[in-house]
């Protein structure tokens, strides 16, 4: 009989069931697919850390959580910057002063602003959309180059239908700065990020390519506690609905070439072609392998049975979560992470989260 039985060997899951071990409990972590990670999942190929699930950069500004995975596998340094392809041009992303000078043609913050304020204008009032609101941000110009057609593409939906506060965690900056990420705290596992999920396993006992909801008295009666990480309506049966998703497809190619687009990320930002980005794995890290491998990566309408990437965190869909959250507390169930938690979560903030309910419960 072990202590804990983890559902999910992602980043939440393996987080949990190491503090677990390291409080001197059993851990039996079981996952339906057939290696560890979640979506964080890195593998080799040709001698490049491929993300197989869509890139991953670890940012975070706690120093804490920062120290907590270095100390687990060790991390290079690594500066996120990409590219934007609108009709075959290229704009810096974020949106800083580069991406101004590369659309308006200006040279300082000055000149950038005022273009600015004179596009922002057509907003009055709080914005009520995503596309009201990146109008407020940075003007219809840069909405209609950068934003609209690669968040319709993501999220299948006109921008006039999607909320407000989807683009607000996008920086917009009046100086030359490319990095994509504010935070302190930047860089890339150096063996891959399957390496630091191991790290986190290692003393627990791990059993893959096993579905939890499929076996589920058999496995839940192998342990004192459950802690699961999936969809709460899918552990329900949908009973009282079912909650949205966003997939996505992923096209992956070994290229006999040094490099495709000579960076990790471009994102395509027009409604054709059909991918949003995509990614050369071997820019993540050293990229001095003979060959590249590069990943088309498209968004698609989810259904029961295909992989829930992106939650769709309407009205609707949060007061049905919190149905299912209400109903999985009453019974004991411990639950978290992305998919339980029905909520976007960097990988710093998904740590943070298993510490706390381990801290909690432990």
């Amino acid at each position: 009989m072990y202590d804990y039985l983890v559902v999910g060997a992602g980043l939440f899951g393996a987080t949990f069931a190491h503090e677990a071990v390291k409080a001197g409990y059993s851990v039996l972590v079981v996952d339906k697919r057939g290696q560890v990670g979640g979506n964080v999942y890195t593998e080799k190929v040709a001698g490049i850390d491929v993300h197989k699930y869509g890139a991953h950069i670890f940012h975070t500004d706690d120093e804490a959580i920062w120290n907590y995975v270095t100390e687990l596998t060790p991390f290079q340094p690594y500066k996120h910057q990409l590219k934007a392809n609108y009709l075959g041009e290229l704009y810096d992303m974020p949106f800083n002063m580069y991406t101004f000078s590369e659309i308006f043609g200006v040279t300082t913050a000055e000149e950038a602003r005022a273009i600015l304020d004179k596009e922002r204008a057509e907003i009055t009032g709080e914005p009520q959309n995503l596309e009201e609101q990146t109008i407020a941000l940075v003007g219809r110009t840069v909405y209609t180059k950068l934003v609209k057609g690669y968040t319709e593409k993501q999220w299948g939906r006109d921008c006039t239908q999607l909320p407000a506060s989807i683009i607000r965690r996008l920086p917009v900056r009046f100086e030359y700065d490319n990095n994509y990420f504010n935070d302190r705290f930047q860089g890339m596992p150096e063996h891959g990020y399957t390496a630091l999920v191991e790290a986190l396993l290692k003393g627990c006992a791990v059993k893959l390519n096993t579905n939890y909801l499929e076996e589920r008295a058999a496995l839940s009666g192998m342990a004192r506690k459950v802690l699961y990480t999936g969809p709460l309506d899918e552990y329900y049966d949908y009973q009282l609905g079912h909650l949205e998703y966003r997939s996505l497809r992923f096209e992956t190619e070994l290229l006999g070439q040094s490099s495709y687009q000579g960076m990790a990320v471009v994102n395509y930002t027009d409604r054709d072609p059909a991918y949003t980005r995509i990614i050369e794995h071997k820019f993540f890290g050293k990229g001095d392998q003979p060959n590249t491998v590069i990943t088309k990566e498209y968004p698609a309408d989810w259904h029961p049975g295909m992989e829930p990437y992106y939650t769709v965190n309407n009205e609707k869909n949060t007061a049905l979560h919190q149905q299912y959250a209400a109903r999985a507390r009453e019974e004991g169930l411990l639950f978290g992470g992305r998919l339980a938690d029905y909520k976007y979560y960097d990988m710093d903030d998904t740590i943070a989260a298993a510490l706390q309910l381990a801290q909690e419960e432990l």
